[in-house]
């Protein structure tokens, strides 16, 4: 099931802001954070419209985008599911939790589900080492897991 990515009316937001603030010094990074706001990611087309409008080579573009970890080239789903694999949460077994999800969902780390409801990530510490392991979808955190409470926690997605 495909989704469309680049819709009129996204494109036409995201092109009024563009031209709002493509004369802005630095202004890279914050049409680049509209565009994964608008769109849920930056797309090659969308990658080559900011170009020629800023006038920044799509290679520079290309390696920004794929700098900061907040920036995604592909669609993600609706809920994106981060498993923390920092030291406190791995050796709490938060490897277990993500091989659970993986399992569930038929998706590895990095993937989104074809129907784009989830998105799994493993991700750096979250800052809740004393809560181990963790687990974040969208906004809500999930701690002090253990084998067996995912089913539950992905069934109230």
């Amino acid at each position: 099931m495909a989704r469309e990515i680049i819709t009129e009316e996204k494109l036409e937001k995201f092109q009024t802001f563009l031209t709002k603030n493509k004369d802005r010094k630095g202004s890279l990074m914050l049409i680049l954070n509209e565009c994964q706001r608008i769109f849920g990611c930056i797309p090659l087309e969308l990658q080559k419209v900011i170009s020629d409008e800023l006038k920044i080579p799509m290679a520079e573009i290309f390696g920004v985008i794929t700098f900061y970890h907040q920036f995604s080239l592909t669609p993600k789903g609706d809920y994106i599911i981060g498993v923390c694999m920092g030291t406190a949460c791995y050796v709490k077994n938060a490897y277990k939790l993500l091989a659970e999800i993986t399992s569930t969902l038929k998706v590895n780390p990095g993937e989104t589900t074809p129907d784009y409801k989830f998105t799994l990530e493993a991700t750096r510490c979250v800052g809740s080492c004393g809560l181990a392991p963790v687990v974040n979808v969208n906004e809500d955190t999930y701690e002090k897991l253990k084998s067996g409470d995912m089913a539950d926690i992905l069934a109230k997605y």
